[in-house]
């Protein structure tokens, strides 16, 4: 805006004086109001008003006080379709009201029918051309609708200069959302050099630097403000957030610090100082931080809850654990604290203590259904499967659910009452034969049960449902290649589900597992290259299934029966011992243990 003057216009504002005050005494004095109502159309109509908005009829007998009351009482309905009918009367019996213009433009703008809105917001500047209420309102409706030439029109006077401060900043925010950043940067450049004292001019304007990719002006205009304004905290904040988009994190740590200087306690500039010193890696600066807030604020739950977590990332899982402990007292009511007390115990490999700590946590509390779980994870950690149960069982009847249905089902068949979890699952399949899940879940009962035909048949229906359950192609190829049967088409079922999930180790084991049986099969048949050809392909799906589990005795067991067949009996022993150190499974490896004393006496160690 060239030629912009040193001082803004102030503009004088009538707000629709003709109206206002017959509204103002109307609204103030009910009384008066109802008086008048009821003498001229009885009881009837009190009650209709009394009822509420929709009941109350337009009364073209009536004056507009009548109108635009039923206005504000449907605005208090929510009903602002309502509102805006009453207001429409309004103006039709006074046209040349500043005020039930503007309303009616408000109200028109909350169901967005903005060319209404801004057709009203104009009518009220063409009545009271010197009413700023109405540019502003005229200003926002065409900002919000894109339209730069009409915002400028509402907003700048006859020298092309805003009218106000207020106009100025919104023109700002104006050019700024439409990208016109050198009209942006003009507008707040006049309002910092001519309005000093306003520190919106200040932040505008350190907007616009930054987003030219000034971040330098952007500071230099934040430190004036600060010199201005020494006494706002947001300016710090500001800096402090500058600092950080550009990268500089230990520069955001000195403007906290800074802030600090000026008011040592300040809430917020400690929490922001304590969790840029979190993303800066400084967890014992961090730590000591939050201390510091705690000692200040002692009923911050939040900051107590942070500290600890940050103790127990820098190792030290007694300290938090004593500060959870505390933190139970403190804050009987803030049930995350066991919770978070469970989890550091559960690490800790204290279970007892941990089942002690998530028991604390009430029924009804937001953490309570994973507080149960955690529990029956760590019952079943200690093989307590019928603990374990009970657990499921109590849970399902406060939060029922399919997953603790399944849950459920599964655990009654670890305890052998295959009849009670298969009748679970017969539940679910009774109100949908075509379950994919409770299918495979009942398939995986069938396994269980020893009943591997049925669990092969009922996997088989679950790939007529969905041919890519992942899960059951793994299931039915595993159980073939296990048997040694139907290996070729085996394979390619395995290989289908490592389609669906390529990330999966235990699938990838299966794949694994099938080459190991093909390549035994080929060796048994005197077809040695071919069969030793498959064995290296397993050792090598093997190993990949290794990574990708993170370590399984099961995957151990199989690289060392690969290593066995290929006649590397220390590299076999090796996995056969690795195996048993990960606590194997005895349902699922039942001759591991055979077959590492074996490889013993083969290697002269028995």
């Amino acid at each position: 805006m060239p030629g912009m003057k040193d001082q803004t216009r102030q503009r004088g504002s009538r707000s629709g004086a003709q109206v206002r005050p017959r509204i103002v005494r109307a609204l103030l004095a009910p009384l008066g109001l109802v008086l008048v109502l009821s003498l001229g159309t009885g009881c009837a109509s009190l009650g209709a008003i009394g009822g509420g908005s929709k009941a109350a009829a337009a009364r073209p007998d009536l004056g507009v006080e009548y109108d635009v009351l039923l206005a504000e009482l449907s605005l208090a309905d929510g009903d602002v379709t309502a509102a805006k009918h009453a207001l429409e009367r309004a103006i039709a019996k006074d046209p040349e009201s500043v005020y039930l213009e503007l309303r009616l433009a408000r109200v028109e703008a909350q169901i967005e029918d903005l060319p209404s809105a801004i057709a009203h917001a104009e009518r009220a500047v063409a009545l009271d051309p010197e009413n700023e209420e109405a540019r502003l309102l005229l200003g926002g409706l065409y900002r919000l609708s894109r339209n730069v030439e009409g915002a400028e029109r509402a907003l700048l006077d006859d020298a092309g200069v805003p009218f106000s401060d207020s106009a100025a900043l919104l023109l700002y925010q104006v050019y700024f959302e439409s990208e016109r950043l050198d009209e942006a940067l003009r507008v707040t450049e006049y309002l910092v050099a001519n309005r000093p004292e306003m520190l919106g001019g200040f932040m505008a304007l350190a907007t616009i630097y930054e987003r030219l990719g000034q971040p330098a002006n952007a500071e230099r205009i934040l430190r004036e403000a600060l010199d201005r304004h020494p006494d706002r905290f947001v300016l710090y904040s500001r800096l402090a957030r500058l600092k950080r988009a550009s990268g500089d994190r230990l520069g955001e740590i000195a403007v906290y610090r800074e802030a600090l200087g000026q008011r040592p306690t300040h809430y917020g500039s400690l929490l922001s100082l304590a969790e840029a010193l979190v993303t800066a890696n400084d967890l014992e600066a961090a730590i000591a931080t939050y201390q510091e807030i705690i000692e200040n604020y002692p009923g911050d739950a939040k900051a107590v809850r942070r500290l600890a977590s940050l103790e127990y990332a820098a190792g030290r899982h007694d300290r938090a654990a004593a500060l959870l402990e505390q933190a139970m007292i403190d804050f009987p009511r803030h049930h995350e604290f066991a919770y978070s007390l469970g989890q550091v115990r559960r690490s800790m490999e204290q279970p007892d203590l941990a089942v002690e700590a998530f028991s604390r946590v009430p029924e009804g509390d937001a953490s309570y259904v994973e507080a149960r779980a955690q529990i029956i994870s760590i019952l079943e950690d200690q093989k307590d499967f019928p603990a374990a149960l009970r657990e499921v069982n109590a849970l399902r009847e406060v939060a029922p659910s399919r997953p603790l249905d399944f849950h459920a089902a599964g655990l009654y068949l670890r305890t052998g009452d295959f009849a009670t979890g298969k009748q679970i699952l017969d539940v679910i399949l009774q109100e949908d034969p075509n379950d994919e899940e409770a299918l495979y879940q009942l398939g995986v009962y069938f396994g269980m049960a020893d009943q591997l035909d049925r669990a092969v048949d009922t996997m088989m229906r679950v790939l007529e449902i969905n041919p890519d359950n992942a899960h059951a192609l793994n299931y039915v190829g595993y159980t073939w290649a296990e048997r040694g049967q139907n290996l070729e088409k085996a394979e390619e079922m395995i290989v289908r589900a490592l389609e669906q999930r390529p990330n999966d180790g235990f699938i990838t084991d299966s794949l694994g597992w099938v080459y190991y049986m093909r390549g035994r099969s080929l060796l048994n048949s005197n077809l040695h290259a071919q069969g030793r050809e498959f064995l290296l392909r397993a050792r090598d799906q093997l190993t990949l299934a290794a990574e990708l589990t993170g370590g399984d005795p099961v995957v151990s067991e199989h690289l060392g029966d690969v290593y066995r067949i290929l006649d590397e009996k220390r590299r076999a022993y090796e996995f056969y011992q690795q195996a048993v150190e990960m606590d194997h499974r005895e349902d699922e490896q039942p001759n591991l243990l055979k077959k590492l004393d074996d490889l013993r006496r083969e290697l002269g160690e028995l």
